[in-house]
C-alpha cells in the first residue's frame, strides 16, 4: 500500500512540475516580444509586439485542431505515409480521445510549437506585412514545424545508430526557425537606409527586461523536457543556469577585447546564445560541460552576427547568428559531450554520435530552408510579403496597426508623419 501511495504522490509531484513549466513556457512569448521590441526603432516597436502575439493566438488553435495530432501520434508500425516515418495520423484531430493528465504533455508541446515560429519575427523586423506574417505562420507551422517536430521526437531517430538527440528543441525549434528566419531575410530584402540610418536598439531597458523573462522561462523550456520532476529535471536546471552564465562570458569577453567594451546588448545577446546552445543537450551533459557549450556558443555567436554584414543580408535582430548558429554549436557539442553517467537513457559523445547530430541537423537544414523559401515565394507572389517605402518610412506601428507605442509629452499618440528622418 504504502508503494501505491508513493507512486501517486511521485505522478502527482511530475505533473504539477509539468504544469508549471507549460506556463513558463507560455511566459517566453511576451518575453521574447519584449526582447525584440527593446531592440527594434521606436515606431516599430507595436509591430513586433504583435508579431510575437499572433503567434501565441494562431498556433495553439492549430494544434489542437490537427497540428498535434500530426506532429506527435503515428501507428505503432509505423505504416503507411500518415502515422509512418514523414508525418503523424489525424487519430486524434480535435484532441479526440485525450483527457486528464495526458494533456499536460500536449499543453507542453503546444507552447514550444507557438515560440518558434514567434523567434522568426526578429528577422523580417521593420518590414514585412503583418497580413503576409499572420499566412506565414500558419502556413510555416503546418508545412515546416508540425514534420519537423515528428522526426526529431518520433521518426528519423529510427535510422540512425546511436540516436540523434535534442532533449528540449535545439533542432526542431533554435535551427528549423533559424534558415527559416535567412530565408525569409534574404527574400524580403534589407531595411530601406541600413548602412546609413542608426538602427540601433531604442530601448535597452526593454531589452533586458525581455531576456530575464526569455531565462526564467527557459528553465521551463529546458527542465520541463525532462517530462518529470527528477534528477535528469534538476541537471536541466542547473545546466540552463550555467550556460547561460557562461555565454554572456563568452560574448562580453569576446566584445571587449576586440572593441574595448562591454554592451547591454552583447550581455543579453550572449546570455541568450548559451541558453540556446544548451537546450538541445540539456538533460544529457555534465554541469562543467554547460560551462563549455555558453562560453563556446557565446563567442562563436558573436563573430556569426558580425558576417551577417559580410554576407551582404540583414538579419534585423540576429536570429541567424544566435538561434541558427547556437543551435548547431550546441548540436555538435553534445555529440561531442553527451554522458550516459547523466541519463542512461541518451547516447555516449563520441564519432558515431557526432555524425547522427550532423546529419539530423542538415535534414532539418535542407527541408525548412527549402519549404521556407517555397512559402515566401507563394505569399510575395499573392498578397505581397513587404510593406510599401511610404509605410516603412512612417513606422509599422503607425502605418499598419494605426497607433503608436510611446505617447507625446501631451499624452496624444507619437505622430510619425512628420519625421525628419526618412527610413
Amino acid at each position: 500500500m504504502g508503494t501505491v501511495i508513493a507512486l501517486q504522490e511521485a505522478a502527482t509531484g511530475d505533473n504539477a512540475w509539468m504544469l508549471m513549466s507549460t506556463a513558463l513556457v507560455v511566459f517566453m512569448v511576451p518575453g521574447l516580444a519584449l526582447f525584440y521590441g527593446g531592440m527594434v526603432r521606436a515606431k516599430n516597436v507595436g509591430n513586433m509586439l504583435m508579431m510575437n502575439m499572433a503567434c501565441i493566438a494562431i498556433v495553439p488553435i492549430l494544434w489542437v485542431l490537427f497540428t498535434y495530432s500530426l506532429g506527435n501520434n503515428s501507428n505503432d508500425d509505423k505504416s503507411g505515409f500518415f502515422g509512418g516515418e514523414l508525418i503523424g495520423n489525424f487519430d486524434v484531430a480535435g484532441l479526440s480521445g485525450i483527457s486528464g493528465s495526458d494533456l499536460i504533455g500536449v499543453a507542453f508541446f503546444m507552447t514550444f510549437a507557438s515560440i518558434t515560429p514567434a523567434l522568426i519575427s526578429g528577422a523580417v523586423a521593420d518590414r514585412m506585412k503583418f497580413s503576409a506574417w499572420v499566412a506565414f505562420v500558419i502556413l510555416w507551422s503546418v508545412l515546416v514545424y508540425t514534420p519537423v517536430t515528428y522526426w526529431v521526437y518520433t521518426g528519423w531517430h529510427v535510422e540512425l545508430e546511436p540516436h540523434a538527440l535534442d532533449f528540449a528543441g535545439g533542432t526542431a525549434i533554435h535551427i528549423n526557425a533559424g534558415i527559416a528566419a535567412l530565408v525569409m531575410a534574404l527574400v524580403l530584402g534589407k531595411r530601406k537606409g541600413l548602412g546609413s540610418t542608426d538602427m540601433s536598439p531604442h530601448n535597452l531597458s526593454l531589452l533586458l527586461i525581455g531576456t530575464g523573462v526569455l531565462w526564467f522561462g527557459w528553465f521551463g523550456f529546458n527542465a520541463g523536457s525532462a517530462g518529470a520532476a527528477d534528477g535528469i529535471a534538476a541537471q536541466a536546471l542547473i545546466n540552463t543556469f550555467v550556460a547561460g552564465a557562461a555565454g554572456m562570458v563568452g560574448w562580453v569577453g569576446v566584445e571587449w577585447l576586440r572593441d574595448g567594451k562591454a554592451t547591454v546588448l552583447g550581455t543579453a545577446s550572449g546570455l541568450v546564445a548559451g541558453l540556446v546552445a544548451i537546450t538541445p543537450a540539456a538533460g544529457f551533459v555534465s554541469s562543467m560541460s554547460s560551462v563549455v557549450f555558453g562560453l563556446v556558443a557565446g563567442a562563436v555567436c558573436y563573430f556569426a552576427v558580425q558576417l551577417k554584414d559580410r554576407l551582404g543580408y540583414d538579419d534585423s535582430l540576429d536570429v541567424v547568428g544566435i538561434h541558427g548558429v547556437g543551435g548547431i554549436v550546441g548540436g555538435l557539442l553534445l555529440g561531442l559531450m553527451s554522458s550516459l553517467d547523466v541519463n542512461p537513457g541518451g547516447a555516449a559523445g563520441g564519432a558515431d554520435l557526432l555524425l547522427s547530430q550532423i546529419i539530423a541537423m542538415g535534414s532539418v537544414i535542407i527541408f525548412s530552408g527549402v519549404l521556407t523559401f517555397v512559402i515566401a515565394k507563394l505569399l510575395d507572389a499573392t498578397i505581397g510579403l513587404r510593406v510599401s517605402e511610404e509605410e516603412e518610412y512612417l513606422g509599422l506601428d503607425v502605418s499598419i496597426h494605426g497607433e503608436a507605442v510611446y505617447a507625446s509629452d501631451h499624452g496624444s499618440a507619437v505622430d510619425l508623419t512628420n519625421a525628419e528622418e526618412k527610413v
